[in-house]
């Protein structure tokens, strides 16, 4: 027993050591609850002390739930925020600075870019009467607000809701600016809450004078003009220093819409403008009506000179490029002034803003188009022409390069030829036109019938719509993408099942680098608009033959031999007959996407490719437009003008075979008219690399040697010589 108890001893006092712990626990508990209990009690007793009732009771629910959505709403213009300042950069500034000249490939200037970083004209020297009249008609609360002018926003919705219609913008001065730095003019709600934002970040960077300085320097003008500087220059032929105030009435009223009210133009608009111009001065109180009654009964007078056409759009595409490429350059390099020789040829950028101006102007009110877009390159990928839009000083907004539109059956030569490239497939392979559906999707033809058993290139020609969905999910849309990738589509595309009848979007530059391939025998082609940039005392700089990417093979050339014969029958016996040209074969593919909201044709020679668009910015339906209609004939005018006097080439795989007789429908077509369009010799990149080495050596020369005289310093290069020949003008297109 005695045993038994010490044994038991050391559990028993381990239990009640166990107990004290959990009877410790428990009150431990039991009053801090206690304590909570009475301290909730007494937190409660002393809020009910602000207790409200009545009206101040509303009052501070509002106030809370104000708190409440504006801390959502401070995320949510956070979110929104941070998109617009990606825009900026440290070096904004020196980036916009960049100065350059454009050469033609012929070596001609055709325009500018640019602001030089010294400028020449500070803001202190600029009339008085100029910068009151920009104000008092863009922004006459420029120096009050904080970039957004809330006020004058207001006041435009409320005339445009009266007017019922757009008849004043809502945008400050400062919102403008930051448009015109970081922002394309498509109209976009995005791209309106990017300026604003942005807006708000100059406002916080920049004095109001740098602001107004930066505005009045890099506004489009008209006439291929930036900035008031040159825009005095070019229309009244004097500094800005010296306009009068009926020249900066008309200079200020051009900011609005410079193609439209341009005196060399428009005279009668431009004098028009100003004088609403001189009614702001007088309304906002900056002049009285004596003050301006003589820019009233004098109005201005511009020079005399001829309606110049430049290739806009070509060149903001043209200084994109050298932007990028200016990147590239070692950082050490401090040079920012450049002369640019490109890969334009005037003569077939004139042909293609006309052919689509006379297009738009006889047949887009019948087709409910209003815009059209075309690139035209060269199978190694140079860029001999480019059309944006109908009316650049109306729109900057580039459609041939910045547009996504949904190709239509254009692109199912993507389809065909990645189909072929699985060797599983010829031209002649058999498939079956016939009912599909994927789930409760069943695309039907655009004729909605079926005709069953077919070769493969009947397929194409016939833009089957169920053989090219077949032939997608036996191969897999994955598949296309990545061979679409590879011939140079840049967009993205999103694989659905609508992707094989074209349902993606694209570029007109994406079209045009693609089908390259097509015409380059399978190689990679690198659209590009930069030959050479040199700087101004004729340093070379960068070259696109030395310093550009190398091509690389894409498409095996026993595909292309498959493909291209294939394309070639959609012109000559398919829905794009419309193309055809005298002469020489021609291959490509017609597209018309679902509402007939798109209309394209891409097709190619040997010699060059085109990619036309036509449709509506607003995505808005044409009348029943089809790719082998307008956008056909219109490439037709295009391309027949620039096969002229050269030698003619078939594409690939079309060596040798005859080139059918033009049917009624293109023979009669009406030919293309270019007054004055001259075509300067054409010089073979090896001849052209061979007189640009000549120069140089002559001009090194001539450097090293004091006694020569300043003729020959100012005499022309050969490449400029050559271009100035006399040339026979080019005939009419058929």
């Amino acid at each position: 027993m005695e045993g038994r108890s010490g044994r038991a001893g050391p559990w028993r006092r381990l239990r009640h050591v166990l107990l004290e712990i959990d009877s410790w626990i428990d009150s431990t508990i039991f009053s801090s609850g206690s304590r909570l209990r009475n301290a909730a009690e007494s937190y409660s007793a002393f809020t009910e002390r602000f207790n409200l009732q009545g009206p101040a009771r509303w009052a501070g629910s509002l106030a809370s739930e104000a708190m409440t959505w504006g801390a959502v709403g401070a995320v949510l213009m956070l979110a929104l925020a941070l998109p617009a300042f990606q825009e900026t950069s440290a070096d904004w500034l020196k980036r916009a600075d960049l100065s350059v000249v454009f050469q033609d490939r012929y070596g001609n200037i055709i325009g500018e870019r640019g602001i030089r970083h010294n400028d020449t004209v500070p803001l202190e020297e600029f009339p008085d009467h100029l910068i009151k009249a920009v104000l008092a008609t863009e922004d006459r609360r420029f120096y009050e607000h904080f970039g957004i002018d809330v006020m004058g926003t207001l006041r435009a919705v409320a005339t445009n809701a009266r007017a019922g219609g757009v008849v004043q913008g809502g945008s400050s001065l400062t919102q403008q600016l930051a448009k015109n730095l970081f922002l394309s003019n498509e109209r976009t709600l995005e791209r309106k809450i990017k300026e604003a934002f942005l807006a708000l970040w100059l406002e916080f960077h920049l004095s109001k004078n740098q602001i107004l300085k930066l505005y009045l320097d890099r506004a489009y003008m008209g006439g291929g003009t930036f900035g008031v500087d040159a825009a005095a220059q070019y229309y009244f032929g004097k500094s800005v220093r010296d306009v009068n105030l009926a020249e900066a009435a008309m200079l200020a009223g051009l900011f609005k819409a410079p193609s439209k009210y341009a005196p060399h133009v428009n005279l009668p608009a431009a004098r028009a403008r100003a004088n609403v111009v001189l009614d702001n001065l007088v309304t906002a109180g900056f002049m009285t009506e004596g003050q301006v009654f003589g820019a009233r009964r004098n109005p201005a007078t511009p020079v005399d000179r001829k309606q110049e056409d430049t290739p806009d759009y070509y060149l903001d595409y043209a200084f994109d490029q050298v932007k990028k490429i200016v990147d590239t350059l070692p950082k050490t390099y401090a040079e920012r002034s450049f002369l640019v020789r490109t890969a334009l040829d005037p003569n077939i950028q004139k042909a293609a803003d006309t052919a689509i101006q006379d297009s738009i102007r006889q047949f887009g009110k019948d087709y409910g188009a209003s815009q059209s877009a075309m690139v035209v390159l060269e199978p190694n990928g140079s860029i001999r022409a480019m059309v944006g839009g109908t009316d650049y000083g109306e729109s900057q907004f580039n459609r041939a390069t910045d547009a996504l539109r949904q190709p239509g059956s254009s692109f199912k030569p993507y389809v065909y030829t990645a189909a072929l490239m699985t060797g599983k497939y010829t031209p002649q392979t058999i498939v079956v036109d016939g009912p599909i559906c994927i789930g409760n999707w069943c695309p039907q033809n655009y004729g909605r019938s079926y005709a069953g058993r077919i070769p493969l290139i009947t397929a194409l020609t016939r833009s089957l719509n169920t053989v090219a969905v077949k032939l997608a999910e036996a191969i897999g849309r994955g598949r296309i993408v990545d061979l679409a990738h590879a011939m140079g589509v840049k967009s993205e595309l999103k694989i659905t099942r609508a992707l094989p009848l074209g349902a993606a979007e694209v570029t007109v530059m994406d079209q045009a680098t693609g089908y390259s391939v097509f015409a380059n025998d399978g190689m990679s082609v690198d659209p590009h608009a930069i030959v050479e940039m040199r700087t101004p005392a004729g340093e070379p700089v960068w070259s696109y033959d030395r310093d550009g990417p190398k091509p690389h093979r894409v498409i095996p050339q026993d595909i292309i031999r498959e493909i291209v014969p294939m394309m070639n029958s959609v012109v000559e016996n398919g829905t794009g007959r419309r193309a055809m040209l005298p002469g020489v074969k021609v291959a490509g593919k017609t597209g018309t996407t679902n509402a007939y909201r798109d209309a394209w044709f891409v097709g190619y020679t040997g010699n060059y490719v085109g990619a036309i668009w036509f449709g509506n910015d607003d995505y808005t339906p044409t009348k029943k437009m089809t790719g082998g209609s307008l956008p056909a004939m219109t490439w037709q005018k295009v391309m027949a003008f620039a096969h002229q006097g050269i030698d003619l080439k078939p594409p690939p795989g079309l060596e040798g075979l005859p080139v059918p007789k033009l049917d009624g429908a293109v023979a009669e077509a009406s030919p293309l008219n270019i007054e004055g369009v001259k075509r300067p010799i054409t010089l073979s990149p090896r001849s052209a690399s061979r007189l640009i080495e000549i120069e140089r050596a002559m001009r090194e020369a001539i450097a090293a040697d004091p006694g020569r005289t300043s003729a020959a310093l100012d005499a022309p290069g050969p490449i400029e010589s050559a271009a100035a020949a006399p040339a026979a003008p080019s005939p009419a297109a058929n």
